[in-house]
């Protein structure tokens, strides 16, 4: 295996409601990308997309952006692993560079959840049990809230213990131009204040239904300089599964496989928890966040929320975390999500960020969530 770096990005801004639909949206970005990487062709294209089967009757996204983005004849196939659908697109694209398969190869997310008022919630109650959960009314909101209740009640914490993290997020979108809340504050009277959606989730706790687009080029490392004056390696690329339905974990509340993910990608980027200068979480809900921190291994279990209530989490914190926004505020196009979130590492990582700019930031560290925290994505990046 090869190392592999990214040498063009691109994303847009993330809106409630844009006018293109997928296959332009795809394309559009596609393009930039490979713009900003100085080439007119890749050998592989991986397009993320969970939703628009369902929102906009549209299957094969992956062979159609490639055909609208003038890219005949190469390799194009959907990827999907539920919430953390981009992230299984962006390894895929990781490793086929890796094995020599490809020499250029682009992982494009796409996502219009606008498309289907009404529909979200049933599509993303999917990635749960079809048989033993979803039938008896289960969502990824009360599956998060579940979660969430348990922590309040076993940690003893209070039950606003949480809103730092929703603080935090909007403060650092306030100045990504590219984030649905960009220009907004918010603060933890707001969240505490805000519309209880499933107890003890408000909506402040929870990311908001969005649409977006967003792709990287990914070539080998030892190429990266041809192509790009500031490209990003990615030191590591992992997943790890857990028991699918929350009722047969151990214990819910330790995210065996994001804990599993970590481990495995930080051996072998040879980094530890020292060396990360941040993280950018799947914050799809409040407690998303805190588990995962624990789990990683920032905190102890039962203090992860201290982080944020504390603002460790901040952009001059101990592990700065959503630093564009993150999925709360800067949004969260499932099948792009990921795919925003390696663009604004290497924006921190070439020293790009502007008023985000985290300093002195080496190591960039993405997990990625699918389902109820049951396929888990890691990856490290690294500055050249």
């Amino acid at each position: 295996m090869r190392p592999v770096s990214i040498v063009g990005i691109n994303h847009i801004p993330v809106r409630k409601q844009h006018s293109d639909n997928l296959r332009v949206m795809g394309a559009g970005v596609v393009r930039a990308a490979m713009k900003d990487a100085r080439i007119r062709k890749v050998d592989a294209l991986f397009c993320g997309n969970m939703l628009g089967d369902e929102l906009q009757g549209q299957k094969h996204l992956g062979a159609l952006i490639a055909d609208e983005a003038a890219l005949p004849g190469i390799e194009a196939l959907d990827v999907r692993a539920a919430t953390a659908t981009g992230a299984a697109a962006l390894r895929m694209a990781y490793m086929v560079v890796a094995s020599g398969e490809a020499d250029r190869a682009i992982a494009v997310g796409v996502e219009k959840m606008s498309g289907g008022m009404g529909m979200v919630t049933p599509a993303l109650a999917k990635a749960l049990d079809a048989e033993h959960e979803v039938p008896v009314g289960a969502t990824m909101i009360s599956m998060n809230a579940e979660l969430m209740r348990s922590y309040l009640q076993r940690h003893n914490v209070p039950e606003d213990a949480l809103v730092g993290f929703s603080v935090n997020a909007h403060r650092n979108a306030k100045h990504n131009p590219n984030a649905l809340f960009h220009g907004r504050s918010v603060t933890a009277r707001d969240v505490r204040n805000s519309r209880e959606i499933h107890a003890p989730i408000r909506l402040l706790d929870c990311s908001p239904i969005c649409d977006g687009a967003a792709a990287v080029v990914l070539v080998p490392a030892e190429e990266a300089r041809a192509y790009s004056s500031h490209p990003v390696q990615i030191l590591a690329s992992s997943v790890a599964t857990d028991h699918f339905r929350l009722e047969d974990r151990p214990d819910p509340l330790m995210l065996e496989a994001a804990r599993n993910s970590a481990r495995i990608a930080f051996r072998r980027a040879n980094v530890n928890l020292e060396d990360v200068s941040f993280f950018e979480v799947h914050d799809a809900f409040s407690i998303t966040a805190c588990l995962l921190l624990e789990a990683v291994g920032f905190a102890p279990a039962g203090q992860g929320w201290r982080l944020a209530a504390e603002e460790e989490v901040r952009l001059r914190g101990k592990i700065p975390i959503a630093t564009m926004g993150g999925l709360k505020a800067r949004g969260h196009p499932i099948g792009a999500t990921a795919l925003y979130q390696a663009c604004e590492i290497v924006l921190q990582l070439t020293g790009r960020a502007g008023r985000n700019q985290v300093k002195n930031a080496k190591i960039g560290l993405l997990q990625s969530v699918g389902g109820v925290a049951t396929t888990m994505l890691t990856h490290v990046f690294a500055a050249m």
